[in-house]
């Protein structure tokens, strides 16, 4: 960009940046990162979205991590637990010197409880059924779901569902679920430091799994808001909160049972500054809508070592050109997302000054340095190049999905219920040039949901792939024809197919591009009409939840490392399965996968699902394998994982001058 162009625009970053940094009257932070998108919630039961997982990591600690270098298991709040022989049960032991930021001990009761609100449909969480793999957990949470409809149809008012009248109250039905989860979920505090877990069948992943953020712990008194004179919280961190009697609920800001529903309703204040408790190597020291929030150490983290940044700023800036500039100036240690629209020419730069470098980059490489230190040790990059762009491969897959269910939200009856229709917009889209025309990055195209070779012993299957006579016999089978020569297909009444609603989310060009592609494929290769509905992240996700589209963009990357991190969200009733598909077949595959013991036995069956569901009942048309564009200088800024799982941990990361 010409010099005389470039300077308003960085006038402009310069001056977000004022809004962002200049006015908080805290010092500046030892490191400073931007994420585009917004933290959703800092409650680990409820997250869904990698920016709230970045924050678990910092905020609160597992019972064991990842190793986010090798994803090999580390001990965390807790040492590696003793497992019984049979693979099913796990005895984890605190170690003794685990504290939330307010001093309390971390005991096995805040897991225990952490847990239990995970299975409460009334959290509903995204991630319940990763719960499922406990013995009793899918009973416990089948019994509340039962029960909460009943509460809800029984014909007693809410004055009449009081201890004393005929109906059962609400906090009557409380007291049952309390009950239950005791008697039904093999989820045992055996003492304060000892937790026992018991599966309903061998999880040869149970370890990778609980390493993920929903399973973090959360503390009970801040969670429901607990009102607390000086003494009684004297006493509650000396004690423990589950060895004395907590307040009635009408003495709990932040949880409330609801007389007509018996539903355990949440106020999510509790996540914000001065008043999260939380057991990981920060605090929540700031948290500003739209803005950004700020971390800061906890003094009493068990491993302070660990923590290379005393405090950590993250910058929310939406514009992505605003974020690079903000970069480019200096204020910025690393973008977790580079997403302008001349990213392709970025990365170009970077490819021209490993060129000119290339054969001491190898030599370097070959004697075991990494990528950035080889980097950080060669000369300043000349005009036209940089070594500040970093693509990254991910664990992850770009996809648009489908609406699966028989009728729109509009009560319209659903093209796309039916699998040959789907077929046929899967085979109608050229991923290749779309990696290659409009993204111009280049990623691997799949035709399959699992990035190939990403999990051993896994074998990679193969999906519908670009064939338009393909895609045309598939539209004609399921009835849609060009019966009057206009170019459009109808149906044998002759109703035009529906204008086709696709939605896409607005806080990057990357999805505003592929989406007018894929309009302006569909509509010369298949006879329809496409209308485009951008909209903001948080609007966009409401929609999606809701089956508020048709067709939708889409992205995952996987959470632990097995196919079902993949393969469940296609699983009926799955909080993550937006597209509202349900197939029996598929989900007998998943439940036969969970049961068997034998490892090549089980991939077998994954394999099957995933070749079923990607060659005969596509809920999504797969594009290509993630890659991560990052911005960040090489030597300086260290503690940046380059696995593909990018698991990032926000305590090892620290900027030199």
């Amino acid at each position: 960009m010409n010099a005389k162009l470039l300077a308003p625009f960085i006038l402009l970053a310069s001056l977000m940046l004022a809004t962002f940094l200049l006015d908080d009257p805290a010092p500046p932070a030892h490191f400073t990162f931007v994420d585009r998108d917004e933290v959703f919630t800092l409650d680990p039961q409820r997250m869904s979205w990698m920016q709230d997982f970045r924050m678990a990591y910092a905020l609160y600690e597992p019972l064991v991590r990842w190793d986010n270098d090798d994803f090999s298991i580390q001990p965390a709040a807790a040492e590696l637990p003793e497992i019984s022989e049979d693979r099913l049960t796990y005895t984890f032991h605190i170690r003794p010197d685990a504290k939330w930021s307010n001093g309390a001990p971390v005991t096995a009761h805040d897991y225990v409880y952490s847990w239990m609100r995970a299975l409460l449909p009334d959290t509903a969480a995204d991630y319940t059924m990763m719960f499922f793999c406990i013995e009793g957990a899918e009973e416990f949470f089948n019994w509340r779901q039962k029960q909460l409809s009943l509460f809800a149809r029984d014909d007693a008012g809410p004055d009449e569902r009081s201890e004393e009248g005929p109906g059962r109250s609400a906090i009557d039905l409380w007291k049952e679920t309390e009950a239950q989860f005791r008697e039904t979920v093999a989820l045992r505090a055996v003492d304060d430091r000892t937790l026992q877990v018991t599966l309903a069948r061998p999880i040869p992943y149970f370890l990778d799994l609980i390493a993920f953020g929903v399973f973090y712990p959360v503390y009970r008194p801040c969670v429901e808001g607990w009102e607390m004179d000086d003494a009684f919280e004297s006493e509650v961190i000396a004690r423990g909160w589950h060895n004395v009697n907590p307040p009635p609920f009408e003495e709990r800001e932040f949880v409330t049972l609801n007389a007509a529903t018996g539903m355990l309703e949440q106020d999510h204040e509790w996540t914000k500054p001065g008043r999260l408790v939380s057991n990981g190597p920060y605090m929540l020291a700031q948290w500003r809508y739209k803005r950004g929030l700020r971390l800061e150490r906890n003094p009493h983290y068990h491993s302070p070592e660990l923590i290379k940044s005393d405090s950590i700023a993250c910058v929310s800036i939406s514009d992505p050109n605003t974020a690079v500039l903000a970069f480019e100036q200096g204020e910025i240690d690393w973008l977790s997302e580079v997403s302008v629209e001349y990213q392709a020419d970025l990365i170009a730069e970077r490819l021209r000054y490993e060129q000119r470098h290339r054969s001491e980059i190898d030599a370097m490489l070959a004697q075991g340095m990494s990528i950035d230190a080889a980097l950080a040790s060669l000369p300043e990059p000349e005009a036209g190049e940089r070594r500040n762009i970093h693509v990254l491969p991910t664990f992850g897959t770009d996809f648009y999905s489908f609406n699966c269910r028989p009728v729109l939200a509009d009560g319209r009856a659903n093209p796309f219920f039916d699998p040959a229709v789907r077929r046929a917009f899967v085979a109608a889209t050229d991923r290749q040039a779309i990696v290659t025309q409009v993204t111009r990055l280049n990623e691997p195209v799949v035709t399959t949901f699992i990035p190939p070779g990403s999990i051993p012993g896994y074998d990679d299957q193969e999906g519908i792939g670009y064939d338009l006579a393909y895609a045309r016999e598939q539209l004609a089978s399921a009835g849609w024809i060009d019966r009057d020569g206009d170019g459009l297909i109808e149906n044998d009444r002759g109703d035009p197919f529906p204008i086709i609603d696709l939605l896409y989310s607005t806080n990057t060009p990357r999805y505003k591009a592929i989406s007018l592609a894929l309009r302006d494929m569909w509509q010369r290769e298949l006879g329809v009409r496409v209308e485009m509905r951008g909209k903001e992240n948080k609007a966009f996700k409401e929609d999606l939840r809701a089956g508020n589209f048709m067709i939708g963009r889409g992205r995952w990357y996987g959470d632990y490392g097995d196919p079902t991190t993949f393969l469940d969200i296609c699983k009926t009733g799955d909080g993550n399965n937006d597209r509202g598909y349900s197939n029996e077949y598929v989900d007998g595959l998943l439940e036969q996968a969970g049961r068997k013991i034998d490892p090549a036995k089980r991939m077998d069956l994954l394999e099957e699902c995933e070749r079923y569901l990607f060659q005969e009942d596509p809920p999504m048309i797969v594009l290509c394998t993630l890659v991560q564009v990052y911005m960040y200088e090489p030597g300086r800024v260290t503690g940046l994982s380059h696995h593909p799982r990018l698991s990032q941990y926000l305590w090892r990361m620290e900027a030199g001058e």
